[in-house]
């Protein structure tokens, strides 16, 4: 089983970088890391060239012009790229714990996706952060909320685990799914743009194609910094989505993942070998 963690990210190299060592001091590494960018500017290629020269994985990054937020098919590229049996989807502002990784596969089931969870921080412990004054919150730091979700409890994780066909509480910002689950499924809706809704229409697809729900629970830890959120957006297009997806019961969405197969049909260069060779272009 090899494990593919797609990271999106968009224009916040200060995060990404935070979130990348992270992935790299995992206690189990995964097979690869994929920085998918939602158009971003240099800055954000250049950190990944720095970093790519000792990381310890296959480091991929894969851009799209900006042309307004364009998260599904940004995350459906990093599942057309991805070489493992399995797929981690993270936000390039999830920093994970060590165990992370490790976590995800111990809960990984057939017929299921993992859906886990986040502790959320506030500004000036996201500072801190950034500027590496904390590693990563305890139970007892200031400046977090879902205080329970900085504990790992494995045993009792594997209680909440039990599979199910819960609707609330989805979020892409620490998901996983085995690959050829996202295929069958078309990955996520690309007639979704803008803000949110797109991985709530995706778990309902997935519901609908018989996959049942795990919660990741004290396993699978990350911290999500802190920013301003457009959770509480009136009227989004896209609840009209969610809505024809659950009435009609859709398994598959029409403008999906399949359309990025073909161009990931070769493996997406490692960044590794990128840095040396000068000269190289950048990924599109």
């Amino acid at each position: 089983m090899r494990i593919s963690v797609a990271v999106i990210t968009y224009n916040w190299p200060e995060a990404l970088a935070l979130v990348l060592r992270a992935l790299a001091a995992q206690s189990e590494l995964p097979h690869e890391v994929i920085v998918t960018d939602d158009g971003s500017q240099p800055a954000t290629r250049e950190l990944l060239e720095r970093i790519a020269a000792d990381y310890p994985v296959r480091l991929v990054h894969l851009w799209q012009p900006d042309d307004g937020a364009r998260m599904s098919r940004a995350r459906n590229r990093a599942i057309a790229a991805a070489q493992g049996d399995y797929v981690i989807l993270l936000d390039g502002d999830m920093v994970a714990e060590p165990h992370f990784v490790a976590d995800h596969r111990a809960f990984a089931r057939g017929g299921c996706f993992v859906q886990g969870s986040r502790v959320l921080t506030d500004a000036a412990l996201t500072r801190r952060l950034l500027e590496h004054e904390v590693t990563m919150p305890g139970f007892f730091s200031r400046g977090i909320e879902r205080r329970r979700h900085t504990l790992r409890l494995p045993l009792l994780a594997r209680w909440y685990a039990r599979p199910g066909t819960k609707r609330r509480g989805i979020k892409s910002c620490n998901m996983a799914f085995w690959r050829d689950d996202l295929l069958r499924v078309n990955g996520f809706n690309e007639a979704m743009t803008g803000w949110g809704r797109e991985d709530t229409e995706l778990a309902l697809r997935a519901f609908h194609a018989g996959l049942l729900r795990r919660e990741l629970r004290f396993s699978g830890l990350a911290t999500h910094l802190y920013h301003r959120t457009r959770k509480h957006v009136v009227g989004n297009p896209n609840d009209r989505i969610v809505d024809d997806t659950r009435t009609r019961g859709l398994v598959r969405c029409e403008l999906g993942v399949d359309r990025h197969l073909a161009e990931f049909a070769a493996p997406p260069p490692d960044l590794r070998e990128f840095v040396r060779r000068p000269g190289a272009g950048q990924s599109s």
